[in-house]
């Protein structure tokens, strides 16, 4: 980050002919002889190094009784969700831990 000499406001970076040029937005103070940083990082992956992706564990889920609208089971997981503003009742969402069908009833 660079400060202009004149009147101290952060300096920005414009292209000018193919050129970077560092200009105060404030005086109009030009800096002609500005190179831009360049990062330049070799990156070695490895196979461990592979993103992993874990399902939802549901047995950490609470269990009810209820009964499933597909297969008539009376055991289904279920969680809240707020789907709605903040000053209405949150979503009920529940999942047979027979069938796997999902539904969900509101407040």
């Amino acid at each position: 980050m660079e400060f202009c000499k004149k009147c101290g406001t952060v300096l920005v970076a414009k292209e000018e002919k193919k050129k970077t040029i560092l200009i105060c937005r404030k005086c109009g103070h030009k800096v002609k002889h500005y190179k831009p940083l360049e990062i330049e990082e070799d990156v070695k992956k490895k196979p461990s190094d592979e993103v992993i992706i874990i399902e939802r564990n549901e047995e950490v889920l609470p269990k009810t009784k209820t009964v499933c609208p597909k297969c008539s089971h009376k055991e289904a997981i279920w969680w809240l969700r707020q789907t709605r503003s903040a000053d209405e009742a949150p979503t009920l969402f529940l999942r047979c831990t027979k069938c796997r069908f999902s539904w969900r009833e509101y407040g």
